[in-house]
């Protein structure tokens, strides 16, 4: 029998409310055996979209009965929820009664194994930090995803958390980093570089350069050396370090070029009778192209160095991608990440 996976999910963070929240979780029970799914919010809006209102006819149980694998999505009532507007310490100190809130807490007191949520990133940390706390040494739990090239999926990493990162903050992330790599994408001695400007060993401020001479002397990390932005969606590594504030720019441009490239090749294909007979030509590779980047695929950032699965979908995110994020939970907990980053590298690292 398959290990059975809790996840506690915040159903009234993102920007699509409840909807998308609640049927990921229906798909997933669906399609994985032992999965018990509790999702937090305001019982009168969750109940507008239980699968019968949605007309999912795959779906014949309501909330709280199985669903033929051993699996159950169950409702639980929250009296308030964290808006994107709230800030962070507001949100700590006067939203404990909130969807987020509970969804976190289920994790710390052992009632869930893994939370998710698509809600306000701020207020996530924050709670996260509060009620799941780092591991010893680490000060902020470094945000983490999985971004596609042209060999294998690459982990980058800070991307928000922590807007400057001194040297120890980087060693801990490449240590962190690796591990994931290791446990869910299944990589042997993960390829670790530090994002840089350069190549050379004089490029960067004094922090990249004293992380590089700490991860060389490090024999639990592979490091590789630097690597130049336009060398990411290469493959030249499995696990990008960098500070939260380049990695978020650098997240941000990559994700407005991709828009760029599919609004363009949209136009062309469409504009011309001449573009319209190419783009169906065409069509079979832009599907497989698709499939391969497809942003959805990807949802879901790890909170890495917190004390249990922190999992953050985009705000925007669809059924298909809320789903991506909840996968990306159940796996993290299916290979025990959290627990085998610390008996990995162990206190005494951090």
């Amino acid at each position: 029998m398959s290990k059975s996976i809790r996840l506690a999910v915040d159903a009234m963070g993102g920007d699509l409310g409840p909807r998308v929240a609640i049927r990921a979780a229906y798909r997933l029970a669906k399609s994985q055996p032992n999965i018990q799914i509790r999702l937090y919010g305001q019982l009168e809006e969750l109940a507008k979209y239980t699968p019968d209102s949605l007309d999912l006819s795959s779906v014949a149980q309501p909330p709280s009965d199985l669903i033929a694998n051993g699996s159950e999505v169950v409702f639980c009532h929250a009296d308030s929820f964290v808006s994107m507007s709230d800030k962070p310490a507001q949100a700590l100190r006067h939203k404990q009664d909130s969807s987020m809130w509970l969804a976190v807490d289920a994790v710390r007191v052992g009632v869930a194994d893994a939370c998710i949520s698509a809600g306000n990133t701020g207020a996530l940390m924050a709670m996260g930090r509060h009620l799941l706390k780092t591991f010893a040494g680490v000060d902020r739990p470094a945000i983490s995803k999985l971004i596609p090239t042209a060999k294998n999926d690459c982990l980058m990493l800070d991307l928000g958390a922590s807007v400057k990162c001194d040297t120890e903050h980087l060693v801990h992330n490449a240590l962190m980093g690796s591990v994931f790599m290791e446990c869910v994408a299944g990589v042997d001695r993960p390829r670790v570089a530090l994002l840089n400007i350069g190549s050379e060993d004089i490029k960067g401020n004094e922090q990249i350069r004293l992380a590089a001479a700490a991860l060389q002397n490090n024999d639990s990390v592979n490091y590789i050396g630097y690597i130049e932005g336009n060398q990411i969606y290469a493959g030249a590594a499995d696990v990008v370090v960098c500070d939260g504030f380049v990695g978020n720019v650098a997240l941000k441009v990559s994700e407005g070029v991709a828009q760029l490239m599919a609004a363009q090749m949209k136009e062309s294909f469409t504009q011309s009778w001449y573009g319209r007979l190419v783009g169906q030509f065409a069509r079979p590779l832009l599907r497989k192209w698709q499939r391969q980047f497809d942003p959805d695929r990807y949802n879901g950032a790890s909170f890495l160095g917190l004390q249990g699965p922190l999992i953050k979908s985009h705000g925007g995110a669809d059924e298909l991608a809320f789903y991506a994020a909840l996968e990306l939970a159940r796996n993290q907990v299916l290979n025990n990440v959290a627990e085998k980053t610390y008996e990995q590298f162990g206190r005494d690292h951090f």
